[in-house]
């Protein structure tokens, strides 16, 4: 099979998604021996969309463990544009804000479209919604008269991002790839056809995740032995780190034995880093110290990371899926996220995990004093968690089930499709 990925960054780009498109791509290598080309953009992140000064990777193409990725120039300048108007647009419902609000979010790229249609491939897939690559990989397909899969990610409880009829539309035109059971049934219920819609989700390597005793993990890390609370996610502001650090302010001052626990914050820099720095350096002393801040890790060292840590508290309000949560699980320990959107699909609250509201330090602060105060029960959350991630979230497995969806589009498609 020849696949061609359309996705809005590629390693050493960090993000869920980018490691999705990653690992499945690799896989689809290594177990069937496929043809597999990833167009990407030259961005470390989303905010190299619309921020000029950004860091730039390379342009051109490179080949990574048998995967051809091309990485293609963004232009900055329409987003940033755009960006000086959507929010008004949007607040006063004109008309049209939804493409106002896609250019704001881009990525603009010269000829994505084109470089889709005349590129070889059996199917062509992206990921992931509202990012205008997404459009640009359906184009290409119907003019190529090819299959397209789209792999959204939607998050449903934010308006602003994935409410548009646009997106919804383009749905329609394709086979869809959910991250949950939710993702899947929110899309179908806004007109995508239930036989062309699967529910997939995301992979870990089980077994890297389980190899690393906690105490050798917290040594390295810099870490005393005592009970550590992790945020291991990218540092943006709705992913909820500030409210992370918010509420072990609130743990501390309540938490009576020492050594009081740790907090340890892991994850690719955002331009909400600046802020997080602030909000850690206005802690009292007994409590910064109490705090460990690594930017940019390097995708290595996230056994070590979660191994160290006794729980995940990864307070986001916007998650199609939430990797860390899979990750944490497979180093077997408990997770608390929010009871909002695709983590209700995702976390057995009360089996392996707990979820709280968006936002609400005091309630993370009582979950998070709720867990490291049961041993037992993080340890049967943790259990749990493994368990389910040996039966659902292994890379092959998840591979396996992208590639069966693929076939199904390709087999969907009408014998007299065009050559490429």
């Amino acid at each position: 099979m020849r696949v061609l990925h359309v996705t809005q960054g590629y390693v050493p780009a960090i993000g869920g998604t980018e490691l999705l498109i990653q690992r499945v791509s690799e896989e689809l290598v290594r177990q069937f021996g496929d043809e597999v080309t990833v167009f990407t953009t030259d961005c470390h992140n989303g905010e190299g969309f619309f921020t000029p000064g950004a860091p730039r990777l390379p342009v051109g193409w490179e080949e990574r463990n048998g995967v051809k990725v091309r990485r293609f120039h963004v232009n900055t300048g329409p987003s940033r544009l755009a960006r000086t108007i959507d929010k008004p647009l949007f607040n006063w419902r004109v008309p049209g804000n939804q493409y106002v609000r896609a250019l704001a979010g881009g990525p603009v790229i010269a000829g994505l479209t084109r470089a889709i249609r005349e590129t070889p491939a059996d199917v062509i897939a992206a990921s992931s919604f509202p990012l205008l690559h997404m459009f640009a990989a359906l184009r290409g397909a119907e003019q190529s008269h090819r299959p397209c899969v789209l792999h959204g990610g939607l998050h449903p409880d934010d308006a602003w991002g994935f409410r548009r009829s646009m997106i919804f539309r383009a749905i329609r035109r394709a086979d869809y790839i959910a991250n949950t059971a939710f993702e899947a049934r929110y899309v179908i219920e806004t007109g995508a056809s239930p036989e062309r819609v699967t529910a997939i989700g995301v992979g870990v390597d089980a077994e890297r995740f389980a190899a690393i005793p906690a105490a050798r993990a917290k040594a390295e890390l810099g870490l005393d032995e005592g009970l550590v609370v992790g945020f291991i996610g990218q540092l943006a502001e709705p992913k909820g780190v500030g409210t992370a650090v918010r509420a072990m302010a609130q743990v501390w001052q309540v938490w009576q034995s020492e050594p009081r626990p740790q907090l340890l914050i892991a994850g690719g820099r955002t331009n909400y880093l600046p802020r997080l720095e602030q909000e850690i350096a206005a802690l009292p002393p007994e409590h910064r110290a109490r705090v460990k801040l690594i930017v940019d890790f390097d995708e290595a060292r996230k056994p070590t990371l979660f191994s160290a840590i006794d729980l995940l508290a990864y307070p986001s309000g916007y998650e199609s899926f939430g990797i860390a949560f899979a990750e944490a699980w497979a180093a077997g320990k408990p997770v608390i996220g929010c009871s909002s959107g695709a983590q209700k699909s995702v976390i057995a609250e009360g089996t392996d995990g707990l979820l709280v509201r968006f936002a609400d330090s005091a309630m993370l602060a009582v979950a998070i004093i709720y867990l490291l105060s049961n041993p037992a029960l993080r340890l049967g959350f943790g259990e749990a968690g493994r368990r389910k991630v040996l039966d659902r979230y292994t890379w092959p497995h998840i591979a396996r089930s992208f590639r069966s969806a693929y076939q199904r589009a390709i087999d969907r498609m009408p014998v007299t499709r065009l050559p490429d």
